[in-house]
C-alpha cells in the first residue's frame, strides 16, 4: 500500500466453494474497477492505476468462514473533494455480489491529502442550532416513507413528526 491510499477494511462472507482470497479479490475488483460482464470499453484504457487491491485477508476470530479483507484503493480512483463519489465507489454496487453470502464495511482510512480536499459545511453545527431553534437533542435527517403519494399537508405532518 502507498500513503495516499485509501484503506478499507470489510467482513467477508463468501458463499460455500469460494476461496476467502477469490471472495477479497472480487470485493476489490467490483469496488473499483471491475464489472460482473464483459463491456466493449474493457479495451479502451489501462486500468491499473485505478484498481482496488485487496493485500491482506484475516479470518476473524470465533466466527466460522468469516474474513477481513484489507483493500487499498488509490486516490487516482476518486474525484477530489467528493464524499459521495467516494463512498459511492467503494460501497455502492459491492453489497449485492453474488460470490458473496454477506460483506460489511468495517474501517476506512482516508490519507489527509485527500480529506483536505473536503471542503465541508459553511459552518458549525452551533448555527444550525440557532436556525432552528433546537437544543439539547440530536438533529437527524431521514427520507421520509413513503416517499410518493403523501399529500401535502400528510407531507408535512411527516416531517414535523
Amino acid at each position: 500500500t502507498k500513503d495516499t491510499d485509501i484503506l478499507a477494511a470489510f467482513r467477508v462472507t463468501p458463499q460455500p466453494g469460494v476461496p476467502p482470497e477469490e471472495a477479497g479479490a472480487a470485493v476489490a475488483a467490483e469496488s473499483s474497477t471491475g464489472t460482473w460482464t464483459t463491456v466493449w470499453t474493457d479495451g479502451l484504457t489501462s486500468l491499473d492505476r485505478y484498481k482496488g487491491r485487496c493485500y491482506n485477508i484475516e479470518p476473524v476470530a470465533g466466527e466460522e468462514n468469516q474474513y477481513i479483507a484489507y483493500v487499498a484503493y488509490p486516490l487516482d480512483l476518486f474525484e477530489e473533494g467528493s464524499v459521495t463519489n467516494m463512498f459511492t465507489s467503494i460501497v455502492g454496487n459491492v453489497f449485492g455480489f453474488k460470490a458473496l453470502r454477506a460483506l460489511r464495511l468495517e474501517d476506512l482510512r482516508i490519507p489527509i491529502s485527500y480529506v483536505k480536499t473536503f471542503q465541508g459545511p459553511p459552518h458549525g453545527i452551533q448555527v444550525e442550532r440557532d436556525k432552528l431553534n433546537k437544543y439539547g437533542r440530536p438533529l437527524l435527517g431521514c427520507t421520509i416513507k413513503p416517499k410518493l403519494g403523501l399529500s401535502a399537508k400528510n407531507y408535512g405532518r411527516a416531517v414535523y413528526e
